[in-house]
């Protein structure tokens, strides 16, 4: 492509602006072809799912929402398109690109392009645009925030030449690929460091800061030795429940849910959900709140503020023991290793207060012995978390960048250009 400005023109299209003098607006029917093959028999075919990172083959060993049967899936062919039209405002990804054959719920639609003037891999960056910046949101007509095949079809689409469509495409694969590499590795390391702590708080709240006190058998399989004088207590013996009830529309009170619990890490995230009136549970500033539900994710956090919170937490008051010991004894793996083996429900998984009230604890018996453990964790954990808020601004930082160069190139504000052999952003 010539490597002088290019004249532009404006498309009529809010979305997207400017667009170069030689593309064509052209109605999606004239692009898309909806495709829908349902099936009267499941053959072991690949269930594909429409997810974030794109349409990926679903394992059914995974559990979650399951149908009692398949029949009546539609089937997928590599190369088309999926998109989901439906609850367009909740859903977070609305368009992949099918790269396997398979069969989806036949809520989904499946598109195929018309390939005499269409690259399917151009009109997958071109909807994931359209879909990162949530335009189709506001064309639903229904309360569910749907689009018809109808209104789909008569919505404004930018048409580029299609040699141009290969090589935006082509770039914007090497790119996109280069960023999600990137991204991947930075969430490894953030993975790496969120398990790090866990390692950290377990190892310190089991085997206590002096590694050269005399030990002795816990008693306890999962932990193994604890230091000599370190006590060993059920957890029913050092916290007392609180049980009080209160009605969120008689008071004024924050709320806090699971939403606003960071998961491994004992933080409270403000956020500004609202709620029906209906009774819920009364936490006092200081109590421990404990969340029953998919105990893996080790929500569990000291309360900041007196509040009503969801029932799905156990709110509790340590009556012996430091009670932010309490609470990485909570977050701990030991913990989370043990309720996780007793968790009861598959669509959504909990653990029996009854259950974890019954764990034993390893403590130091000196309250000092108990501080100190806490403020290294607190130092230790705070750099920690430090590192982890650096890399996911990163991850934004990246995440934005891929979603600029996507509409950018998809749109035509920037051209391709030929260098050394590669294809490189002018």
């Amino acid at each position: 492509m010539s490597k002088m400005t290019r004249k532009m023109k404006d498309s009529g299209i809010e979305w997207i602006g400017e667009i170069p003098e030689e593309w064509k607006v052209i109605h999606n029917k004239y692009l898309l072809t909806k495709h829908k093959e349902l099936i009267e028999k499941y053959n072991d075919e690949n269930i594909l799912s429409l997810t974030l990172n794109g349409v990926i083959i679903r394992n059914l060993n995974d559990g979650g929402k399951m149908p009692s049967s398949f029949v009546g899936y539609q089937k997928l062919y590599k190369g088309n398109l999926l998109l989901c039209l439906f609850d367009i405002d909740v859903t977070p990804r609305c368009v992949g690109l099918i790269k396997s054959d398979g069969i989806t719920s036949p809520a989904y639609s499946q598109y195929e392009v018309n390939s005499k003037v269409a690259d399917v891999r151009y009109y997958y960056y071109y909807f994931i645009m359209l879909d990162n910046k949530k335009v189709l949101v506001h064309m639903g007509k229904s309360l569910r925030s749907s689009i018809s095949n109808d209104q789909f079809g008569n919505i404004d689409s930018i048409l580029p030449p299609k040699s141009q469509q290969i090589e935006i495409a082509d770039y914007l694969d090497k790119k996109v690929f280069e960023i999600n590499q990137a991204s991947q590795t930075i969430q490894q390391e953030i993975d790496a460091l969120e398990e790090y702590r866990k390692s950290i708080i377990t190892e310190t709240v089991t085997k206590g800061l002096d590694k050269t006190v005399p030990m002795k058998d816990s008693g306890i399989e999962w932990i193994g030795e604890i230091p000599e004088n370190w006590k060993v207590e059920k957890l029913k013996y050092l916290v007392e429940t609180r049980e009080s009830k209160i009605l969120l529309s008689d008071v004024q009170y924050n709320y806090i849910g699971l939403e606003n619990i960071e998961k491994n890490i004992g933080k409270y995230i403000s956020t500004d959900s609202t709620y029906e009136n209906q009774y819920y549970n009364f936490c006092e500033k200081g109590d421990i709140l404990y969340s029953k539900l998919r105990p893996n994710l080790s929500k569990a956090i000291i309360a900041p503020f007196a509040a009503c919170c969801t029932g799905e937490f156990e709110v509790i008051k340590s009556t012996k023991l430091h009670k932010k010991y309490i609470l990485y004894y909570l977050l701990s793996n030991y913990v989370t290793d043990a309720t996780s083996a007793a968790i009861y429900g598959t669509k959504m998984p909990r653990v029996s207060w009854n259950y974890v009230k019954n764990l034993r604890v390893v403590f130091p018996n000196q309250s000092e012995d108990q501080i100190k453990i806490v403020n290294y964790l607190d130092k230790k954990l705070t750099i920690i978390d430090q590192i982890v808020r650096q890399k996911q601004q990163q991850l934004n930082h990246l995440d934005k960048y891929k979603q600029s160069i996507i509409y950018e190139y998809v749109t035509g504000k920037k051209q391709v250009s030929e260098k050394e052999g590669v294809k490189n952003a002018q």
